[in-house]
């Protein structure tokens, strides 16, 4: 992209983007991802109605009575921003691409962040680590992102998501909020990585996807590329057992997503490319509040 056309691209993600993080995220940002990233401060004697998950066991041998951890809230906090930006980003039917969409819900995101004085980095991804921005804080810092997330372009169009909660983990020592935002097409089991990930950090899963690759229409021939391998295929989607196979294939990958994520206690949501990100989001924070 020519700098004016990504300058000017920029602007106008920051000015849409910013407005909604000043004037409907920041409140629902703060109360639900407050006290999420905590430190160790003390441990006392257990006291009725205690969450027993805090016990410190190594301490309450030594005294023969329960005693419990005590944390107290971090006065700053970092989200990492896990972005998915394989082919199938490049993918959509109706109102934008999930490119677009990927791209307004992080920028969103970002300045959620710097809004609440907290630090955001990034780790954009394919089947491999693509490029990494380490956490800071300011609007400069944010418009950096958002410049990368407009130009960026992967080396590779296929996906692992293992690998890049795997690099996450290693990297990011500190307990963080992190954001993975991935259409979450992988053919590789990323089971573990999710466990791991999901005990060290409280992690979050974004789920962009486009209306066809749930339900094709029928409209007769169609021409379809995999722009993860680049294969191309005809297709008659008039053939209702077709249509019926896609969706039954749709309905069961995402029945072992939803399942994988509640499993470890992921908070996620699933956005199409024609629906508004924000009821979404808004939804998703309601939920953790």
């Amino acid at each position: 992209m020519e700098a004016v056309d990504l300058i000017k691209k920029v602007r106008q993600i920051e000015i849409k983007t910013r407005g909604l993080s000043n004037h409907i995220f920041a409140g629902e940002y703060h109360s639900a991802f407050k006290g999420r990233g905590m430190t160790f401060s003390e441990v006392r004697e257990y006291q009725y109605g205690d969450d027993v998950r805090n016990i410190d066991w190594n301490v309450t041998a030594r005294f023969n009575r329960p005693y419990i951890k005590v944390f107290e809230e971090e006065r700053e906090m970092t989200v990492m921003l896990l972005i998915d930006i394989s082919g199938s980003r490049e993918f959509g039917t109706r109102v934008r691409t999930k490119r677009d969409m990927i791209t307004e819900i992080a920028a969103t995101l970002a300045f959620s962040t710097i809004q609440n004085n907290d630090k955001v980095g990034v780790i954009f991804f394919s089947d491999k680590i693509e490029k990494f921005i380490p956490p800071q804080k300011g609007r400069k810092h944010v418009l950096h992102i958002i410049r990368e997330l407009i130009n960026i372009e992967s080396e590779s169009g296929r996906t692992d998501i293992g690998k890049t909660l795997e690099y996450f983990s290693n990297v990011q020592k500190k307990r963080s909020t992190a954001f993975l935002i991935s259409d979450f097409i992988d053919e590789k089991d990323y089971s573990d990585a999710i466990t791991i990930a999901s005990r060290k950090h409280d992690l979050i899963g974004l789920q962009v996807y486009d209306n066809m690759e749930m339900e094709i229409p029928n409209v007769g021939l169609l021409k379809l590329h995999d722009s993860e391998t680049g294969e191309e295929i005809w297709i008659d989607s008039s053939d209702k057992r077709l249509r019926m196979n896609v969706r039954n294939k749709w309905g069961e990958a995402q029945c072992k997503l939803e399942q994988l994520l509640a499993k470890n206690g992921v908070d996620h949501v699933s956005i199409s490319t024609s629906e508004d990100y924000v009821k979404s989001l808004m939804k998703l924070f309601r939920l953790r509040s």
